[in-house]
């Protein structure tokens, strides 16, 4: 626990602006068409999220990610717009799974502009949505609202979780130091307790014969 808890001090020890800088870039690029299969953006969210410890410092971080939420599905839409369905046959596609796009593409056609909302949600086939949902000739007035609805609602739920682990490993790291002492303490009394009983049986052991000596 240790570890753990050296590792997110020394995550928060960092200038506030280079973690925003970090976490908004890795979230456009999980955003964007395919990206996301590389950048661990939902993982480095969740953990910068562990050096949110003020109200100030929460909404900042929700204002950036949300941004570049929404700028990394637009630039996903436009891609589809541009190349279509053609992007089914790409390379990143194929890596990712195309049966990922063919997801997106039928949870569309049931959701229309509530899939791009409900998708952020959904792993791997949240980063083909927007691409889909440009290649699908979904208006973009209509693509964009659900964007920010679904950016917003997934930013604020990582970055408390986030936040809410940071001060849990502390709370835990500070609860086990203290169990440890108990039990160190604990151990130290029944050492002691045997240490005596194993001297007083040995004891006993050497005085028998001498008594049996002297009735003789």
């Amino acid at each position: 626990m240790a570890l753990l808890t050296d590792a997110l001090e020394g995550l928060a020890g960092l200038p506030q602006p280079a973690v925003l800088a970090v976490t908004g870039a890795l979230t456009l690029a999980e955003c964007t068409l395919g990206v996301g299969f590389i950048a661990p953006g939902e993982s480095a969210l969740l953990l910068a999220a562990t050096t949110v410890t003020t109200a100030s410092r929460f909404l900042v971080m929700w204002l950036v990610v949300s941004v570049c939420a929404v700028a990394g599905d637009s630039i996903g839409y436009f891609l589809g717009r541009r190349y279509g369905d053609r992007l089914r046959e790409s390379k990143v596609v194929r890596k990712l799974g195309q049966e990922h796009w063919d997801s997106a593409g039928a949870l569309l056609r049931r959701r229309g502009a509530w899939a791009v909302f409900f998708a952020r949600f959904m792993p791997v086939v949240r980063t083909l949505v927007p691409a889909s949902a440009g290649a699908s000739k979904l208006e973009y007035r209509r693509f964009l609202p659900a964007s920010i609805a679904g950016a917003v609602c997934w930013s604020a739920l990582h970055i408390g979780i986030g936040s809410a682990a940071g001060a849990s490993a502390k709370y835990v790291e500070s609860a086990f130091n203290g169990a440890m002492w108990v039990l160190m303490g604990v151990a130290a009394v029944v050492g002691v307790v045997v240490v005596v009983r194993r001297r007083r049986k040995a004891a006993r052991a050497t005085a028998a014969p001498r008594e049996l000596e002297e009735v003789a």
